[in-house]
């Protein structure tokens, strides 16, 4: 191997060369046991899905489960008992990046818009997200989505306001950029057929394309991981071992940088598999039945 191509690896991830599964695997559990900065939510329980109501219980529960681990947590909806989880994460001192789940049906966004000012009125939100990926999957048009992000704006002080989705998004769409007081940007090198030994540089470009586009404002990598079980997608493949190496080279950047990031995701959610395929199912740090993986 070339010099050139030695400290090309170097930057894109750790050396494993030496490492067995066993070794990985320990190196996973020490980081994971010095806590993250946050995790992504999941509160499906197997058998449940979006539209279901969640209950106080198993909120409290998986909540219960993270909190040694993590910082922040991250939730997706404002309404069917989503709502109860930035409160009970409040009661637990972890920190809360709320969002409203925004799509094609206009009351169910008005309940989750109202949801999300109620709340961070109320002292439950750190950071306010209006929407999760609505301009990748086409539900709403730009010029929609800018008017929910001013109209929360309006109605809450001192809670910075952004909007969720894919890095590229804030480049390529400058009035939505200009409208968020942070940008909360998603990167995953997986979903662009990224081979492991790449990803970490792979995310480190999304991440400085964000921090580009902001043009000085504060860059949160508000998703990213590596399924351990499903099928491939071009050079990026689900495993074990793969998921192991993203999850230390991704959090071992965080720390070193400073790049406040939420995992995705605490726990397996089987409801995935429809909408990501087979991959779905698996990118939790604790399997569907809320025990640790590794």
């Amino acid at each position: 191997m070339s010099y050139r191509e030695e400290k090309h690896f170097a930057l894109a991830s750790l050396d494993y060369a030496n490492k067995d599964i066993k070794e990985i695997k320990k190196a996973y559990i020490k980081i994971l046991n010095q806590g993250v900065h946050g995790l992504c939510f999941s509160p499906y329980m197997e058998g449940q899905k979006p539209g279901n109501q969640l209950s106080e219980k198993q909120i409290r529960r998986r909540i219960e489960i993270i909190k040694p681990y993590t910082k922040w947590i991250r939730s997706f909806s404002c309404t069917e008992g989503n709502e109860m989880i930035p409160k009970i994460a409040k009661e637990h001192g972890i920190k809360t990046l709320v969002g409203a789940w925004l799509g094609d049906d206009l009351e169910i966004n008005e309940n989750e818009i109202a949801g999300l000012i109620d709340l961070s009125n109320q002292g439950y939100v750190d950071v306010a997200a209006v929407g999760n990926e609505v301009l990748y999957r086409g539900d709403l048009s730009e010029e929609e989505l800018l008017e929910h992000i001013y109209s929360v704006k309006r109605a809450i002080k001192n809670v910075p306001v952004g909007y969720v989705d894919a890095y590229y998004e804030f480049t390529d769409r400058p009035n939505i950029t200009e409208a968020c007081d942070i940008i909360l940007a998603n990167c995953y090198p997986f979903w662009e057929g990224c081979d492991q030994d790449y990803s970490l540089l792979y995310m480190k470009d999304m991440y400085n394309r964000a921090l580009k586009a902001g043009n000085g404002k504060k860059v949160i990598i508000t998703e990213t991981g590596w399924p351990n079980k499903g099928s491939k997608l071009e050079g990026a493949h689900p495993s074990e071992e793969n998921a192991l190496k993203y999850f230390i080279n991704a959090q071992k950047w965080s720390k070193e940088d400073d790049v406040e990031m939420f995992y995705f995701s605490s726990f397996d959610e089987s409801w995935k598999v429809g909408a990501e395929g087979d991959v779905g199912a698996y990118w939790g740090i604790w399997d569907k039945n809320e025990k640790l993986k590794y």
